[in-house]
């Protein structure tokens, strides 16, 4: 699409499958995703339902939230090292940090602890599908 804008010969797109494929709602820009505090309420909701920031991979009611919670990860690490990449704010940072959020997911607690969670998730919903 960008080739065929600017006129470069090499693109196998031509001007109609460009139209059949806006007339479909084809997104050509596949970097518009969500606004940050729009899945930073996503995060708090979620904190909020089940006590913690771990979101697991499939999590169907927010499918997309597991990948944001991963960017801010990654994006915090490059800030600390001054990497210019990092779109990430002294001001998100202090968000995620007030509901508790784990910037090192590998920082596991102790297993028996995990167990008495998962004793407690038990009584309080009835099975043992912790999201």
């Amino acid at each position: 699409h960008k080739r065929y804008l600017k006129e470069d010969s090499s693109s196998n797109r031509t001007k109609n499958r460009i139209l059949l494929l806006n007339k479909v709602g084809f997104e050509w820009d596949c970097h518009n995703v969500q606004p940050w505090d729009i899945s930073y309420e996503e995060l708090v909701t979620f904190i909020e339902e089940f006590g913690h920031a771990r979101v697991p991979l499939e999590y169907p009611p927010r499918p997309l939230l597991r990948r944001w919670v991963d960017r801010q990860r990654q994006s915090y690490k490059k800030y600390l090292k001054g990497d210019s990449s990092s779109n990430m704010t002294e001001e998100q940072i202090q968000l995620l940090n007030k509901v508790g959020f784990e910037w090192d997911c590998h920082n596991v607690q102790p297993w028996d602890i995990s167990y008495e969670e998962l004793v407690t998730f038990i009584e309080e919903f009835g099975h043992a599908r912790v999201p």
